[in-house]
């Protein structure tokens, strides 16, 4: 049997996607999950044979996903997505598979043979090299910004992002903390998140972005919540959704 893990943000895709396994002999659906976070959790909890996983979701897309996966519990993946041309460009290169929304019956059970071959080749093999590739490439391919003009009394400074410690939300605005000083910009979180290097900025809370070398400790807080403490005092909460991000920023489990 091959154990099967369905993950999309939208309830109505999930069910259409489990209607179509139920009369496949051979797939066993193990769960479903609804966010990345919950996937990944879900991933290290049930080691499924495959997942077919949703290419955008917020907060954590699928590619954030592959990335806070642990190396030796990757499992074999087929790609959901809308009508992403960039996505499936990068799939196609890859010859990964996917299948587009509204998902196709007969598209989904290409997928499938082409995923039982895989299956067949790899029992003890290490993980599928094009998804490391994939990644590789989709992170090669980004240009992330490096300094930021911020217009403030009357003139323009322009802010290094090596100076800000953390970033947080306010409305249509985010407020850029560098040491003492704070900066306001008119942008949305998830719009500057995309720009920023993963490398350098993970999102530990809806309203939160942090500098990960200027972390200096996590303490547990309630309900799997942290408290992330900067190497400059400040003191912020990392919410179990964004969980996955840090491990995947630090490369540990908390």
């Amino acid at each position: 049997m091959i154990r099967t893990l369905v993950v999309d943000d939208e309830p109505l895709a999930r069910r259409r996607i489990r209607r179509l396994l139920q009369p496949v002999g051979d797939v066993e659906i193990v769960g479903e999950c609804g966010d990345g976070r919950s996937a990944v959790d879900a991933v290290h909890a049930t080691r499924p044979d495959l997942v077919l996983l949703d290419v955008q979701m917020p907060e954590m897309d699928g590619f954030g996903v592959l990335q806070a996966i642990r190396a030796g519990a990757m499992p074999a993946i087929i790609f959901v997505t809308a009508h992403d041309r960039y996505a499936v460009r990068a799939f196609d290169v890859h010859a990964l598979d996917y299948v587009l929304k509204p998902v196709d019956p007969d598209r989904l059970s290409v997928a499938l043979a082409r995923v039982r071959g895989r299956l067949a080749e790899r029992r003890g093999a290490p993980p599928d090299r094009r998804l490391i590739e994939l990644l590789q490439d989709l992170t090669a391919d980004r240009r992330y910004v490096t300094r930021i003009p911020v217009r403030t009394d009357g003139r323009i400074v322009v802010v290094d992002l090596g100076d800000v410690d953390w970033i947080a939300a306010a409305d249509n605005y985010v407020i850029l903390h560098a040491g003492p000083k704070e900066f306001l910009v008119r942008d949305t979180l998830g719009k500057l998140e995309r720009d920023l290097d993963p490398d350098r900025f993970v999102r530990i809370h809806r309203s939160t972005i942090l500098a990960i070398d200027r972390i200096r400790e996590l303490r547990p807080d309630f309900h799997g919540d942290f408290r992330v403490v900067l190497t400059t005092g400040a003191s912020l909460t990392l919410s179990r959704t964004y969980r996955a991000k840090v491990e995947a920023a630090l490369g540990r489990r908390l």
